[in-house]
This record gives structure tokens, C-alpha cells and sequence, in this order.
């Protein structure tokens, strides 16, 4: 969680922190930092679908530009006796309420943001991870009605693959996969 902090306080642009207000404005900014952890950890805690907890990887900010990469949650351990294709069709949809979710609670703890970058996660049985949730997100598409959650999920900018209501993994760019590999 540290070093999270001290990632966020070293991007801070150089401008701000010799600003006579840039002080000010870190701390707001590390507020809001604090206040979406807190949230996140309480709000999200358990979904709707499966009670295994998110992991937050990585929370970056860029002035009014956020990029967040998270772990989704397994399937629930009650949906073990079912046929697997529900686990992972729970699980996939699960991903989706999350990212919504999160979504959400950026844009509530942190108001001068503007738009964010997603990568969500999934582990597999390897303990690698794949690449199943991307996408760039806006505030002001951040109030997006739809019945559909998949519809809902692709009007906010979010990219994702689905067969059979399974969440595929992605390819993805070299970027990416180096953090894949770190984790």
C-alpha cells in the first residue's frame, strides 16, 4: 500500500508540487486516493456474484487521467458443485458489475478526474494472469442506462471478449504483457 503512495506522490508534476497551492492540492489528491481505497474496500467487498475479494495492482494518476488494474474476483466457492461453465459465466459477469463498479467510485473519490484506464485481470490456475476487461472510461459517460450489465459494461468503454457467457482472454500489446509477467 506504501509504495502505491509513494508512486502517486512521485507523479505528481513538479509544477504542482513548487506551486504555492500545489501542497494543497496533493493532499486533496491523496485524500481522494485514500477515500477510494476505503470505499473500495468496504463498498466492493463482496459482489453479488462471488465473495472472493478484488485485488487492487495498480492505481495511477496523471492530472485529470487514472489508470487502474485490478485482479477480478474467482468464482464463488459455493459454485463449485455446479456445472464449471456457471462458475465462470458468474464469475465473468461478477467482472463486469465490478468494473462499473469501480468506475463509479474513481470518479465519486476523485472529482477533477476526467477519464480512466482499465485493465482487469483474471488469474488462472497456472497463477498466471490474463488480460479478460480493457478500456478507457469518462466521466461523463458514467451515467450509461441500459438493462443489459454486457451493454451497460461496452457503452462505458470498456473492451471485452464473451463466448457463452465466459469472459476470453485478450491479446494484448507488449505494454501489457510485461505487466502480466511481473505479476
Amino acid at each position: 500500500m506504501e509504495q502505491k503512495f509513494i508512486e502517486l506522490i512521485a507523479n505528481v508534476p513538479s509544477s504542482v508540487a513548487r506551486s504555492r497551492n500545489g501542497g494543497k492540492a496533493m493532499v486533496k489528491e491523496l485524500c481522494g486516493v485514500s477515500d477510494f481505497m476505503r470505499r473500495l474496500r468496504v463498498q466492493v467487498r463482496f459482489g453479488r456474484l462471488s465473495r472472493s475479494p478484488l485485488r487492487l495492482l495498480r492505481l495511477e494518476l496523471r492530472g485529470k487521467f487514472a489508470e487502474c488494474e485490478w485482479v477480478a474476483r474467482a468464482p464463488d466457492q459455493w459454485d463449485a458443485g455446479l456445472p464449471q461453465h456457471i462458475g465462470e459465466r458468474n464469475a465473468s459477469l461478477q467482472a463486469l458489475e465490478d468494473s462499473l463498479a469501480v468506475r463509479d467510485l474513481l470518479f465519486c473519490a476523485l472529482p477533477n478526474l476526467s477519464s480512466a484506464l482499465f485493465r482487469v485481470y483474471r488469474q488462472t490456475i497456472h497463477a498466471r494472469l490474463e488480460l479478460i476487461v480493457i478500456g478507457t472510461v469518462d466521466r461523463e459517460e458514467a451515467s450509461v442506462q441500459s438493462e443489459s450489465l454486457v451493454m451497460r459494461a461496452k457503452l462505458s468503454g470498456l473492451r471485452f471478449s464473451m463466448a457463452d457467457g465466459h469472459l476470453e482472454a485478450m491479446q494484448f500489446a507488449p505494454a501489457e504483457s510485461e505487466l502480466a509477467t511481473k505479476l
